[in-house]
């Protein structure tokens, strides 16, 4: 990829590093004339404006270039295990509609895509701008060459069947399978202050561990990222997991190992959610549980701190809505466990999108592939 296509200066439009023709030109080299036919052809397909032609450009100047946010859309679906979310947003990741839905995942795709299928048909309904791109995240282990579930043993009856054609009716977008750790550790990406090395940790049902390390998510092509949860642990002993194995993190400090635990004490609740809402209202077990979760987790991460030194650790996932409390433990365990220096500038974040996300992580998985300057080269040539 040429780093003076259309393209390129498109991306260096969005970064920030260039506002105008001029800045273009210094940036790249290019001459005057070479600028200017690059940046017409983006006018053209409605990806840049000049100020003045959008309600607000931030002040800035009479023929400065400006990013169109909303020249197109983006699609997110990310499915859980227990609730699925579905979104529309711009192509900076801002949240145009969104909405939820229960499910049981174990029911399996024939029975859970068309629904979310359905949702998103009513959505987009009315809506005038292309869909540039689809994104679709899956807990557990996936294929995003085919865009299949792996084998994953929370995702039974998904193993290999193809997700695109459940949205073939709905739009001819390129559809985007990630893993949901991956999803949530992109969303850190997206925004004005996007973390440069840090450990995302979705604590929910599930563990999960991304890495963001110069600014990239590490791993996330291979379909798999930070199996947390499925780390040996000597408190687990010889407990069995739901991967099939035992003696896993997740069966003491899981969702679904403490939702387990919950219901065995007579407490009325059905997943990690209803245990947050109960910590949150005070309850003692339900405190002490996540309290305990998140200790842990801690004794895990501390070593991935000691090795990694990032600079923060963000919680996501449904027990980062009791952040406070849950990332106490957290605390706990990675200062008592990590050496001196890992620890001294080391800081604790709740995820930056909150409860949205995994599904803001699926709008930029999309974004990032199809603004990719090679992506956008690819359209204009087809444009013209």
């Amino acid at each position: 990829m040429s780093e003076t296509s259309a393209g390129a200066l498109l991306a260096l439009v969005r970064s920030g590093r260039a506002a105008t023709r001029t800045d273009l030109g210094h940036q790249t080299g290019l001459s005057r004339t070479a600028v200017s036919s690059r940046v017409s052809s983006l006018l053209d397909a409605g990806l840049l404006v000049e100020a003045g032609e959008l309600a607000s450009t931030g002040g800035r100047p009479a023929g400065a270039l400006v990013f169109h946010a909303e020249a197109a859309s983006v699609v997110g679906v990310a499915v859980g295990r227990s609730r699925s979310q579905i979104g529309v947003f711009d192509l900076e990741g801002a949240v145009q509609e969104t909405e939820s839905h229960d499910h049981e995942v174990g029911s399996g795709p024939d029975e859970v895509m068309p629904h979310l299928a359905e949702r998103l048909t009513t959505m987009l309904e009315g809506r005038s701008r292309p869909v540039l791109g689809l994104g679709l995240s899956l807990p557990g282990t996936v294929d995003p060459e085919r865009r299949v579930s792996l084998d994953s043993p929370v995702m039974r009856g998904w193993d290999g069947v193809p997700l695109p054609p459940f949205f073939a009716d709905v739009t001819g977008a390129p559809v985007y399978l990630t893993n949901d750790t991956a999803a949530l550790a992109r969303s850190e990406l997206l925004g004005h202050a996007p973390a440069r090395n840090a450990l995302v940790v979705k604590a929910s049902t599930g563990l999960g561990l991304g890495l963001v390390a110069d600014g990239r998510l590490v791993g996330s092509d291979r379909g798999v990222i930070g199996e947390l949860g499925h780390t040996r642990v000597a408190e687990a002993g010889d407990r069995l997991c739901r991967c099939g194995a035992t003696g896993c993190l997740e069966t003491v400090a899981g969702g679904w190992a403490l939702t387990q635990e919950l219901q065995e004490s007579g407490l009325p609740v059905r997943h990690v959610r209803d245990v947050v809402s109960l910590a949150l209202e005070g309850n003692p077990a339900a405190r002490n549980a996540l309290r305990q979760s998140g200790r842990q987790v801690g004794e895990v991460l501390a070593v991935a701190v000691t090795l990694l030194n990032p600079e923060t650790v963000v919680v996501g996932g449904d027990m980062g809505r009791a952040f406070d409390l849950w990332s106490a433990g957290v605390r706990e365990s990675v200062y008592g466990l990590s050496t001196a220096s890992s620890t001294r500038d080391l800081t604790f974040r709740p995820a930056a999108h909150g409860d949205l996300a995994g599904l803001v992580g699926c709008a930029a998985t999309v974004i990032d592939h199809e603004l990719a300057p090679e992506a956008v080269d690819s359209r204009l040539r087809t444009r013209a």
